[in-house]
Order: C-alpha cells, then structure tokens, then sequence
C-alpha cells in the first residue's frame, strides 16, 4: 500500500524532534560558517541567523519538555565536582603559557 502525503502524517512528539534536530543541524553550519568566514559583513549575518536558530532550538526544546518528550536528568553533584576541577586544572595551564 502506497502512502501519499496527504495520508501521511506525523505526530506531535515526532514533528518536534524534526525540528529540534533541524535547528541543531542549522546550528552546526551557522557555526561552522562563522569559523570559517573570512568577512566581516558575513560573519555579522552568520552570527545572527545563528542567534535566532539558537532561539528557535531552545523554544522547541522548551514545547518537548514541558509536553514531557524530553527528559532531562539532573547531574551527579559528584560529577558537576569532576567537571568543575578539569576545567580549572586546563585554565590553569591555559594561564601559565
């Protein structure tokens, strides 16, 4: 049996998660234009369609959780610890060039 578009349709739960991975695929080559732009009036573009999908991706992030499609789990304090002392032991090596 063949599906036609008009027959086809996505529920609400996956039509998020299209766009939430749309925005974050947006995001990646906004993010690599900017690094690799070279001029100065299309890193400034770059930078604000980048602002704006950044916008967007967190509003849908925000629909999916509040509907409860997106589940968060909080971190470890533990882990939070570990994560806080390798940044600061690179800082310090960072600073000490």
């Amino acid at each position: 049996m063949k599906l036609s578009k008009s027959k086809t349709t996505l529920a609400e739960k996956d039509a998020l998660q299209d766009m939430l991975d749309i925005e974050k695929l947006l995001m990646t080559y906004y993010n690599n234009a900017l690094i690799e732009g070279s001029n100065k009036s299309f890193r400034k573009e770059i930078l604000k369609n980048y602002s704006s999908h950044a916008e967007t991706q967190f509003s849908v992030y925000e629909q999916m959780l509040n509907r409860g499609y997106y589940q968060v789990q909080p971190a470890e304090k533990t882990l939070i610890e570990k994560q806080s002392d390798n940044y600061s032991k690179v800082l310090k090596q960072i600073q000490s060039v």
